[in-house]
């Protein structure tokens, strides 16, 4: 009689590990901001800046934001997306941003200026160098050129950040009224964006058209 047939097994091949995977550019914008400034940033996709701990943010239309760099000259970051500029300013500004707008008489007036502080955030501008983008740079009253990402309606730096550099010192802020340092001075920069966000305004409502009269019986 036969004996029981021995069990076949197929002999196994060593696992080959898969190849590695590059970063995608989520993974390499998030790992820009951590690791090259220790800006934090906010957990999912897309990337976004968390906003209060280093710097708040000034969210105008363009034509104050560039204003506002024409009056104020080189120093601190800037994004733009679209039409919108995202001016940096010192940690706590968007707590004194009503103060100061009373200060300056623009209390009473609806501007389109949004301010950004602890608590919020915004989308993380595209890194110079990260999918074909490089920092527009320069001061003009034109728009800026913004690149293939920028075209998509991605944010991107006008002015980047410079990563070894304290952002703080160059950041606007209510303390460098009547100072000698360097950063600029909240109030001139809030003033500046006022007067144009109400230029804007102005603009608008003369173009719309006129409402219809209703004729009296």
């Amino acid at each position: 009689m036969f004996g029981a047939p021995y069990p076949v097994t197929a002999s196994a091949s060593p696992p080959v590990p898969l190849p590695r995977r590059p970063l995608d550019e989520g993974c390499r914008v998030r790992r820009w901001y951590e690791g090259e400034l220790g800006w934090p940033t906010v957990p999912g996709e897309p990337v976004r800046l968390a906003v209060g701990a280093r710097f708040d943010v000034l969210d105008v239309p363009a034509e104050a934001g560039h204003a506002a760099l024409r009056r104020l000259g080189p120093g601190f970051p800037v994004a733009v997306r679209g039409d919108r500029v995202r001016l940096l300013v010192a940690a706590g500004s968007a707590e004194e941003l009503p103060g100061v707008l009373e200060w300056l008489e623009w209390g009473s007036l609806a501007l389109d200026l949004v301010a950004i502080g602890a608590g919020g955030s915004m989308e993380a501008p595209v890194p110079p160098g990260v999918g074909g983008v490089s920092g527009a740079g320069g001061v003009t009253g034109r728009p800026v050129s913004l690149g293939p990402v920028g075209s998509q309606g991605a944010a991107v730096w006008l002015r980047p950040p410079e990563p070894g550099c304290e952002v703080e010192a160059s950041l606007p802020t209510l303390s460098a009224l009547g100072g000698g340092g360097s950063a600029p001075d909240l109030v001139r920069l809030v003033d500046t964006v006022a007067t144009h966000c109400h230029r804007v305004r102005l603009r608008r409502v003369c173009a719309r058209p006129p409402a219809p009269r209703t004729q009296g019986r």
